[in-house]
């Protein structure tokens, strides 16, 4: 049975988490909100690839090729998870939200975006956290072999 180290994805769950707070501390259109902002836009993106890369390991244990399942758009990593009961529709469906959103950050860390990004984030921090414990309780340590 496969075991998944879920550790990286709830430090990058933390790490978001803090700089959220600090966003929220810092004074209106300061230069420390903007740092904290540019912090908040980074952890929202490695938060949701290392979600990607525990997800396309989990997805081995189904049988789903290496090679093939590392060339799967996130579109269909995420409905192979749904298939396998690691997410419902509705959560696949809020993440195809959030993979829209993280691709626009590439091309704009604007204050436009960062709001986007940030009304997106309390939805997105309870799925995130909640696929970790979907992850942990399928593969983590413990997990009682199903």
């Amino acid at each position: 049975m496969l075991y998944l180290n879920t550790n990286h994805l709830k430090r990058c769950i933390e790490t978001l988490e803090m700089s959220l707070r600090l966003y929220h501390k810092a004074e209106g259109d300061s230069v420390d909100q903007e740092v904290f902002r540019n912090a908040v836009v980074k952890g929202y993106e490695l938060a949701q690839e290392a979600a990607f890369k525990l997800l396309r390991k989990a997805l081995k244990e189904y049988g789903h090729g290496g090679q093939k399942l590392n060339s799967l758009v996130v579109r269909e990593v995420l409905r192979l998870a749904a298939q396998h009961g690691l997410m419902t529709l509705e959560e696949v469906e809020r993440w195809f939200v959030y993979r829209a959103n993280r691709n626009n950050t590439a091309h704009d860390y604007g204050e436009g975006f960062a709001k986007e990004t940030l009304a997106l984030l309390p939805g997105f921090m309870a799925d995130i956290g909640h696929l970790a414990e979907v992850l942990d309780a399928h593969f983590g340590p413990g997990h009682a072999g199903t």
